[in-house]
């Protein structure tokens, strides 16, 4: 099972590449790619302006990461373009896992900073005269001895690389943007103590405030949140200030996050991953717009379906929308897996949309449903009580066949609706799986 999802996730990207389709709600890249480790830059092309994410490609539900990441760009937050990959076979002295990446433009240069497991060169960089690669010529960054590098150039054209885990270190970047000055090397600029950082560090600026945003290990005791700190110095001292957004609920297996900041053609997103086949990797881009608030600070806001989008159409046709994969909120054992499914249902397990917008009452809703022990689905809007939108009596099956059900609605939605699902069956018993749902 491993094997294949690891294969399907390969061929899904392959079978796509260099294509631009339209995928705006979360997962943005559901279908195309599992993207993690998302860092958002923003560069003048040919084109126009247009926004790349560079990201770790994942492959399988037992180990982080692969041995590619993949880039993609949009002009619109729209349609997205399958841009480049670089593979660890352009580094020469090291075929390790590729971990969290970064991408920085210089004098016409554009500066893939990489992280790779193993004890030795952990971080290095290659170099293209396009965002878009081939990133060739990859080199270690001695000095740089932990994961998930972070490139910031400063208004004075001074580049400065962050890095590490548990403890923030940095240093300047030399002239030929692929060497430190040890020199300016500082450790500890923000730490788990203090700032509750665990890894995943980016840097950027507004207003002349410097922002560290970060994988925030401040709830539960695990990394879901990227969470963030300012200063009025870029080597600090900074100051917590928070959690943007947390990936908890994501999949009952969800471990970490990690993501960035960006402002694109007027807005602020944060760009973060969420996990999903009952593993905490296989994960998946998603993007939230962001506010910032006099002060500086910003508001933490809730993992959406609509994303960086528009709000589900609750009549798109089943096969269309796959709806299903775009949960925004599970409790319990169900989890979304590699066919964007949600499976492994049990009693009392919940899934949530956040939003769909009802342009008209629905007369009746229509499921997917592929029945094991069977059990009840309860659809509810905003809430999980009150008058139900609409309850399936799903009987038993071989759970290898999937059936269509439709019922009428009960208390018909309208307008901006989250819709919220309850499961009800026997203890301890996958109860079924639903392929997608919609409304007419």
């Amino acid at each position: 099972m491993l094997r294949f999802a690891a294969v399907a996730c390969a061929m899904a990207v392959s079978a796509f590449w260099a294509e631009t389709v339209s995928l705006a709600q979360n997962p943005v890249f559901m279908g195309w790619a599992y993207n993690s480790d998302p860092q958002a830059r923003v560069w003048k092309t040919e084109g126009g302006e247009r926004l790349f994410i560079y990201g770790s490609r994942d492959e399988s539900p037992s180990y982080y990461c692969s041995k590619r990441y993949d880039v993609f760009s949009t002009s619109d937050m729209v349609h997205w373009t399958g841009a480049g990959s670089f593979s660890s076979k352009e580094v020469p002295y090291n075929d390790e896992l590729l971990y969290a990446p970064d991408c920085i433009e210089k004098d016409g240069k554009y500066y893939l900073f990489y992280s790779q497991s193993g004890s030795r060169n952990v971080e290095g960089t290659a170099v293209s005269d396009s965002p878009y690669g081939p990133f060739l010529d990859g080199r270690p960054v001695e000095g740089a001895g932990q994961i998930d590098p972070s490139v910031f150039i400063d208004d004075d054209g001074q580049a400065w690389m962050f890095w590490g885990q548990f403890s923030a270190k940095c240093a300047k970047l030399n002239p030929d943007m692929r060497s430190l000055d040890m020199s300016t090397f500082k450790d500890g600029i923000i730490t788990e103590a203090e700032h509750h950082f665990h890894e995943g560090i980016q840097v950027f600026k507004r207003n002349g405030t410097y922002y560290l945003a970060f994988a925030d290990i401040s709830r539960r005791g695990m990394p879901t949140c990227i969470g963030y700190a300012t200063s009025d110095c870029i080597t600090g001292p900074y100051k917590y200030r928070g959690v943007i957004v947390d990936n908890f609920g994501s999949d009952p297996a969800v471990w970490n996050n990690h993501g960035s900041v960006a402002e694109f053609n007027g807005r602020w997103y944060v760009f973060y991953h969420r996990s999903s086949c009952g593993s905490n990797a296989m994960r998946n881009t998603c993007i939230e717009p962001i506010a910032f608030l006099p002060d500086g600070s910003i508001p933490e806001v809730e993992m959406t379906s609509t994303g960086a989008g528009k709000p589900l159409d609750p009549f798109a046709g089943m096969e269309e929308s796959k709806v299903a994969g775009r949960a925004c909120y599970l409790t319990g054992h169900v989890r979304i897996d590699r066919t964007f499914a949600l499976s492994a249902i049990r009693n009392n397990d919940t899934a949530s949309w956040k939003h769909f917008y009802f342009s008209r009452k629905p007369a009746k809703m229509k499921i997917s449903v592929c029945p094991k022990a069977g059990g009840r689905i309860i659809v509810y809007r905003d809430f999980l009580y009150g008058a139900p939108i609409a309850q399936f009596d799903v009987p038993e099956g071989d759970g290898r066949h999937s059936i269509t059900m439709e019922v009428p609605v009960e208390a018909a939605p309208e307008g901006l609706t989250t819709v919220r699902i309850r499961f009800q069956g026997k203890e301890d018993e996958d109860l079924f799986s639903i392929g997608s749902f919609m409304f007419e």
